[in-house]
């Protein structure tokens, strides 16, 4: 056994590092989670962008989490995003009918990520928006931010939160629409248009 002697700087080795992760695509992603809106349904939409570094580079190993009301603005509470066999334990999916309002996301090899799900209803005086939770290498906690829809000037105008967020810095929490039923939003951790986060407390 070799002893060390401490009490001189020069004999003190060093801790060696730990690492923190991500660990992410061990266990968290799960098949279909990106697809929250049952099969078919009328009120579909897709949201989808890139989560990007402060450089503006995508990650490739990113992890983002959605939530959003039904179009009646009611919180979902049917089980079932991440359904288990009882017998093998293994994961079913979705049943394809109920709405669960709840899905997870892998970014893929570009850092782009997407989910579909229902268009959110207005929950009181808040626009309709989805809530995001975001994990990503350099994070030692994850980020909350929303993702609100446009198309009601006058509800976002009046959103209790938004009025908060310096007007320069708004357009950071509203999606892009593309086309019908498609926006864009791109979630930057850092550096210019750094998407604006939460802290709830």
């Amino acid at each position: 056994m070799t002893k060390i002697d401490t009490s001189s700087p020069e004999n003190v080795l060093p801790t060696p590092s730990h690492t923190v992760g991500p660990f992410y695509g061990y266990s968290l992603p799960f098949r279909g989670g990106e697809e929250i809106a049952p099969v078919g349904h009328p009120d579909t939409v897709t949201v989808h962008g890139y989560v990007l570094d402060g450089a503006g580079d995508p990650l490739p190993d990113a992890l983002v989490e959605v939530w959003g009301a039904d179009p009646e603005g009611n919180v979902p509470t049917a089980d079932g995003s991440m359904r288990r066999d009882p017998a093998t334990g293994g994961y079913l999916g979705r049943n394809g009918v109920e709405f669960t309002g709840w899905g997870r996301i892998q970014t893929d090899a570009d850092g782009h990520w997407y989910v579909r799900t229902l268009r959110p209803g207005a929950r009181g005086l808040s626009a309709p928006y989805l809530s995001v939770c975001v994990f990503a290498r350099g994070l030692l906690v994850h980020l909350f931010t929303r993702i609100y829809l446009p198309g009601d000037p006058a509800a976002l105008a009046a959103d209790p939160l938004l009025a908060q967020v310096p007007e320069d810095r708004r357009d950071t929490l509203v999606a892009a629409e593309e086309r019908a039923g498609t926006y864009r939003f791109d979630i930057r951790l850092r550096g210019e248009g750094e998407t604006v986060f939460l802290e709830y407390k």
